[in-house]
């Protein structure tokens, strides 16, 4: 992301190119003085194998924001006073990325390898205006430290149906929370979206919370 950025065209609308009920709650507290559309993006999520995982979440985010962007001009015609907000969130273990369980074993195999040991979470975030001016995109990483977890801990988890649309398996704002036993960075980026980093990025289009 460049240094500093102008933007002279006044943004009328917020879009969040996602799904997530975490990152809507969390777009939300910014209490921003804009309306904030919701408008998910369907779009694959492949990571290429020589990307460092700064450099995969803000891919994926782009690769988002893009799809609504183009979604946005297929639909609108002139969206032409958007900022698509876009983020994605990958836990990264031994240098291998964990991406969501496929099924309960999966969940399993991986709050097994996690738990006692410290990983990683990155979460990519894009800012994409739909008429003028450039994009931006950002990440921001955070250290997280599991505690020692029992078989029967684990399979009392899974079976909360918690762990199924969680990178890595678990959520530190729900149940999981219980077995994080500490976190070096941004507890928000390991929710999914990283605000003190987004409330930095919309002062360069002109946008402050609260």
């Amino acid at each position: 992301m460049a240094d500093q950025l102008t933007y002279s065209h006044p943004i009328s609308r917020i879009v969040l190119a996602s799904s997530s009920p975490r990152r809507k709650e969390l777009v939300a507290a910014m209490d921003l003085s804009l309306p904030v559309s919701i408008l998910s993006a369907d779009v694959e999520e492949w990571i290429d194998p020589s990307w460092s995982s700064g450099q995969a979440v803000q891919e994926l985010a782009l690769r988002k924001g893009r799809a609504v962007k183009e979604r946005l001009g297929k639909e609108d015609g002139s969206a032409l006073s958007d900022l698509i907000i876009a983020a994605d969130t990958i836990v990264v273990l031994d240098g291998k990325p964990l991406g969501k369980p496929d099924n309960e074993a999966h969940a399993r195999e991986m709050l097994t390898a996690l738990q006692g040991r410290w990983h990683e979470v990155y979460t990519g975030v894009a800012c994409l205006p739909t008429a003028y001016g450039e994009h931006t995109v950002c990440h921001r990483l955070t250290k997280v430290h599991m505690k020692p977890l029992s078989q029967d801990h684990i399979s009392r988890y899974i079976a909360t149906g918690e762990p199924n649309d969680k990178a890595g398996g678990y959520g530190i704002q729900g149940l999981g929370s219980m077995f994080i036993h500490e976190i070096k960075g941004c507890y928000f980026n390991v929710v999914g979206l990283p605000v003190s980093l987004l409330a930095d990025m919309l002062k360069r289009y002109g946008i402050e919370a609260y």
